[in-house]
């Protein structure tokens, strides 16, 4: 049975793993969502090979049009979320895929917004993982802030344990969330008030560090840590580029990538 590795981001990072996967025969589906950062470049000069420099967009499409001319299955899906069955699971808004290592590249996390409460109630009651922390929430009353997939797969993961799970849709309708040791209350900004004794912010699409944290990936605030092969302390999962702190450039983010390539080839082949 032909091996796959399922590559979670399509900027320099994991369209540079996918050159090395694909030509190493290894059947490589790339997912992409949402904005590369690489996008927002005007002109890159600093880049090996281009004299006159070249923009973010540009050098973007080459690289996605290079790995496709090599066989690369590329989807344009949000991944919601990670796990492990008989083989190690990508989850996304329109289906899941079966992988036998996974190369996580999707970029930096984006940030919760800025409502007071949020941040003073980590670990209070305040959780960004409905696998990790919904357990302790059974019978109780919880709340999911975020209107996108990924708020309504954590919404999905919670409705079974909780008794009640409150979408909280419009960040900007929420004054603050209070509480005194831990959170047990929103309050609105037309006065409402509404008890909870837990909150998961699912804002936006899922960060690598929301990610990472469903499959007990070590990280440290946004960051995946990885060892110099760029693999995870999880077997089969390898990472590579922004997702992974240090020097933020194209450079760097392409050697991660190939890093990882390999690092996730000699793991498949060795199953």
């Amino acid at each position: 049975m032909n091996k796959n590795i399922v590559i979670i981001g399509g900027g320099p990072a994991g369209i540079s793993a996918a050159l090395y996967t694909l030509r190493a025969g290894i059947d490589t589906k790339v997912v992409v969502n949402g904005e590369s950062a690489l996008q927002k470049a005007e002109n890159i000069e600093n880049y090996y090979g281009f004299p006159g420099g070249i923009s973010g967009p540009e050098l973007l499409e080459n690289g996605i049009k290079q790995a496709k001319e090599l066989g690369a299955d590329i989807v344009e899906e949000e991944v919601v979320g990670l796990g492990f069955e008989e083989k190690l699971i990508v989850k996304t808004n329109k289906g899941v895929y079966e992988a036998d290592a996974v190369i996580m590249a999707m970029g930096q996390q984006r940030k919760a917004p800025s409502i007071p409460g949020i941040k003073e109630f980590e670990g209070r009651g305040v959780s960004y993982c409905a696998v990790c922390d919904g357990f302790f929430y059974r019978g109780k009353t919880v709340a999911v802030l975020g209107s996108g997939e990924y708020a309504m797969a954590e919404a999905a993961e919670l409705k079974p344990l909780a008794d009640k799970v409150i979408m909280i849709e419009n960040p900007e309708e929420v004054e603050s969330f209070e509480g005194t040791d831990v959170i047990k209350e929103i309050v609105y900004k037309n006065g409402e008030k509404t008890d909870i004794d837990g909150l998961f912010v699912a804002y936006g699409t899922a960060g690598s560090g929301d990610l990472a944290r469903k499959l007990g990936i070590t990280t440290e605030g946004n960051k995946i840590l990885v060892d110099e092969k760029m693999a995870t302390n999880v077997p089969g999962i390898f990472a590579a580029g922004d997702c992974i702190g240090g020097v933020l450039q194209v450079s760097t983010a392409v050697a991660e990538g190939a890093i990882a390539a390999k690092s996730a080839i000699s793991f498949v082949r060795n199953l």
